[in-house]
């Protein structure tokens, strides 16, 4: 009798467990999920907004009224070269895992695979994410964005001066050996350097801010300083255009924080709250500290303030609380407008337009306090909870990339100069890039 159940028991087993292991199947089929592309598309528009015509107009007002064009020209040349490169191999470069193992440093650990290039493999039902929830395309085309508005930065430091031509062709290779190659070992995951490392990068402190800051600064050290500075004035032509263009990278900076939670949830939420709260901090921080130091608030201020906080918060978003984001705001505000101020009058460096200033200076204090602010003790939502020894993660991440974009931007500045020259003509720069470039005026009067 005993055996008769267990026969039929086998029997019964035999129907019943291949209908559950279909059942398991298809409950882990991944399955995408459209509230959270709905938002990653809506991220992605976001964060090519900041470039065109975010950045741009951030970046043309501050020029004079000769060289308008020029830095428009270069953010929307920048937008359009990047997005190739990042399709032909970028995006298999700083994503594609093939060779990584956690713990295991090997050539893989600082630069991706080839798996990727050219997009192999991506369909439209090809799904990605934290649990595979939107398309592998929306993904693709938000890292992209990425991408693009990095190397745009650095336009910033050397703006008024630099062949378009040179422009176009470093641009290319540094993205190539610097941009890519940073986002993989940052974000690629288990294997990637500072991965494994535990560096604390939500949207792009490292990544983006002190990349494109110190390679800024290397720029405009080679270059070297326009002509006449600082003795001739050379004051913002359109200050308009700078606020319109600071207003649009406030917003569209919600796409770079919030989206890079890469669903729509309660992180993303969190994002969005604290870049307000640090930007809105940072925005008065500078303010009062100009109001102070110059006796009178400006309007470019403000609107550098509200870059500076936008940048520190940058590699926070995902981890800190909201008091938080208020001391790294306002640390933001107050030490960037010393550096691209004070500091920079004593360097002597002509970083044109404080890309180095707020961009470097600004990713570099977000990296180390967001070890700070993300541990749960000091109200954050990350999983430190030894504060030195995150801060001392956060500062090895920030050394390296420090280092090495130095090193590899100095390189290809100085081959790029000793093959095709870096710099315009002293009378190209006296006449304007937008006549002696491209042949062309920003106002006709």
């Amino acid at each position: 009798m005993t055996l008769r159940k267990f026969a039929g028991l086998g029997a019964l087993l035999s129907i019943v467990m291949p209908g559950i292991a279909m059942a398991a199947d298809e409950v882990a089929a991944p399955v995408l999920n459209s509230g959270d592309t709905a938002w990653m598309l809506t991220s992605t528009a976001l964060v090519l907004f900041m470039t065109i015509p975010g950045l741009a107009l951030f970046y043309g007002g501050m020029v004079r009224s000769k060289n308008i064009l020029s830095v428009l020209m270069q953010c929307f040349a920048i937008t359009g070269l990047i997005s190739i490169l990042w399709v032909i191999y970028g995006y298999s470069i700083a994503f594609d895992t093939t060779g990584m193992e956690q713990g295991v440093v090997n050539f893989n650990s600082f630069f991706g695979g080839m798996g990727k290039a050219f997009l192999a493999g991506v369909t439209p039902s090809s799904i990605t994410g934290p649990a595979a929830l939107f398309p592998e395309a929306v993904f693709i085309t938000f890292q992209m964005t990425f991408a693009i508005i990095t190397p745009a930065l650095i336009v910033g430091a050397f703006a008024e001066r630099m062949k378009f031509s040179a422009m176009l062709i470093f641009m290319g290779i540094w993205f190539t050996l610097v941009y890519a190659p940073i986002a993989h070992m940052v974000w690629s995951g288990n294997g990637g350097l500072m991965w494994d490392w535990g560096v604390l990068d939500f949207a792009g402190g490292t990544v983006v801010h002190i990349n494109a800051g110190i390679a800024g600064l290397v720029a405009c050290l080679v270059l070297g300083k326009r002509k006449g500075f600082p003795t001739t004035p050379m004051a913002p032509h359109n200050l308009g255009y700078t606020l319109m263009g600071a207003a649009m990278l406030w917003v569209g900076w919600f796409g770079f924080n919030a989206g890079s939670a890469a669903a729509a949830n309660g992180t993303a939420g969190m994002a969005m709250l604290v870049t307000q709260i640090a930007t809105a901090a940072a925005a008065l921080g500078w303010m009062f500290a100009e109001w102070v130091t110059h006796g009178k608030p400006s309007a470019l201020g403000i609107a550098s303030g509200v870059v500076a906080g936008l940048v520190a918060i940058t590699p926070a978003a995902g981890t800190v609380g909201p008091m938080g984001a208020l001391v790294i705001g306002l640390a933001a505000g107050v030490v960037c407008f010393f550096c691209a101020t004070t500091l920079k009058r004593k360097l002597g460096y002509d970083d044109s337009l404080d890309a180095f200033g707020v961009h470097g200076i600004g990713g570099i204090l977000g990296a180390v306090l967001t070890g700070v602010f993300a541990a749960p003790a000091l109200g954050g939502f990350g999983t430190v909870t030894d504060i030195g020894a995150q801060v001392w993660i956060q500062i090895k991440g920030v050394g390296f990339t420090v280092i090495y974009t130095a090193i590899v931007t100095f390189i290809i500045l100085k081959v790029l100069d000793a093959v095709m020259g870096l710099r315009v003509t002293e009378e190209e720069e006296s006449v304007g890039l937008d006549l002696a470039q491209h042949n062309e005026r920003g106002y006709n009067l």
